[in-house]
């Protein structure tokens, strides 16, 4: 039973903290954390595939069970659950930099971010109503993007005083933010289901079978599964490898240094600098957009973007234009994430709105686990045509978007 909050705060002004939490700790974490498997845990390449695949399967065994989870019991407790678990996980590898341990720490984060996953945005959409939600998610990404830029900053310093510094800082702080939410995350909108159905498998499957309705019987919920099945068939692969293009240019000296730890840090930040420009710009060139109530049009030309820049990306050969072409991927991914979770949210019932959410996660993770492993086989003989073929992969999607149409609902409210 989740227990009532000490202190009731606001629930717009809780999101943007927890996500501006969660984003600068999971920077302390990620700027460094492959340079630390590798310099400080001695992990080879096959242990580095073998880290991801661990993680993705975590996510994908329990993302939608976590999610029903939280449209039963509480979106409260499965998201305070879900950071309590990221800190340990976080805490473990930092802690034991060898392969097994880090091993066991994907699988405890793993299954901490399927408890958060969809249960955040759910419990702040109950809270406000949909209406709001699409705002507040834009404006929560930003926020969260500063966040980013100022972890980042703090896990290069902190790196440069010892790698595992800021994944053991981090771990700590995951497990405090879980402590304030306990204390001070509310829930007022959420009926949870009765004692005496919520002890019972049918409920369980009974919201799970309602999610999986959703997802089959409306187009966009549909179609927004579809896409995030074929954005994680290529992104397991993208994810892993731009890292190894990138590392085989020979970095300029700055500052008397070329260490690739001082520039993959530099990179991060540039990366998050520019997608935070670009949101903010979106946001107030465009408003009617990133919130409009069928964003087909925008969504599909930042999945064309997207496509663009990592099949851009795998063909060049000059160090900068590489990485322009990775930062247009990842700006317009980052634009596009809050729009389409608004989407998401309109199209889906209070009910098992945790649990589609998660079936959308849950798709992403399938295509991880399956396009992964084949693309990283090309990749050995390879690397460009392993990049190539994650963006032609994703090529389907921008038109995805476009066959979407706007329900008679939506055109006689417009009208």
């Amino acid at each position: 039973m989740s227990l009532p909050a000490y202190r009731s705060a606001d629930p717009v002004r809780t999101y943007y903290a927890y996500n501006g939490a969660w984003a600068f700790l999971s920077a302390l974490t990620f700027t460094l954390s492959m340079v630390y498997y590798v310099r400080d845990a001695g992990l080879n390449p096959l242990q580095m595939v073998l880290v991801g695949t661990v993680l993705e399967l975590a996510c994908f065994l329990f993302e939608v069970p976590t999610g029903i989870v939280a449209d039963l019991y509480s979106r409260r407790l499965s998201i305070i659950i879900g950071v309590a678990l990221i800190g340990v996980g976080f805490l473990l590898q930092g802690l034991v930099p060898a392969f097994l341990a880090i091993l066991a720490a994907q699988v405890l984060w793993g299954v901490g971010y399927t408890f958060t996953s969809g249960a955040d945005q759910a419990w702040i959409t109950d809270e406000i109503g949909t209406d709001r939600a699409a705002k507040v998610f834009i404006r929560s990404q930003q926020f969260s993007l500063g966040a980013k830029i100022a972890g980042t900053v703090c896990a290069g310093a902190l790196g440069l005083i010892s790698l595992p510094l800021p994944l053991t800082l981090s771990g700590a702080g995951m497990i405090l933010l879980a402590l304030v939410l306990a204390l001070f995350m509310r829930e007022q909108n959420f009926h949870r289901t009765p004692r005496e159905e919520r002890e019972t498998f049918k409920q369980m499957a009974d919201t799970f079978k309602h999610g999986l309705s959703v997802a089959r019987q409306r187009p966009v919920v549909r179609t927004l599964v579809l896409i995030s099945l074929i954005s994680g068939l290529s992104s397991e692969a993208f994810d892993r490898l731009w890292s190894v293009k990138i590392l085989s240019f020979s970095f300029p000296t700055v500052f008397g240094t070329s260490d690739p730890a001082f520039w993959f840090t530099v990179l991060a930040l540039i990366g998050t600098l520019l997608s935070l420009v670009c949101s903010v710009a979106l946001n107030r060139l465009s408003p009617e957009r990133v919130t409009a109530a069928h964003p087909n049009g925008v969504l599909a030309l930042l999945a064309a973007l997207q496509v663009a820049g990592v099949i851009a990306f795998a063909l060049l050969g000059h160090l900068w234009l590489a990485l322009a072409a990775m930062w247009i991927n990842t700006i317009a991914g980052t634009l596009a994430w809050p729009i389409e979770s608004a989407w998401l949210n309109r199209h889906v019932d209070s009910r098992s709105r945790a649990t589609v959410i998660s079936m959308v996660s849950q798709a992403n993770a399938i295509g991880q686990v399956v396009g992964g492993p084949p693309l990283g086989a090309v990749g050995r003989s390879s690397l460009r045509a392993a990049l190539l073929a994650s963006g032609l992969i994703l090529t389907p999607i921008p038109l995805l978007y476009l066959r979407l149409r706007p329900a008679r609902t939506e055109q006689h409210e417009r009208a």
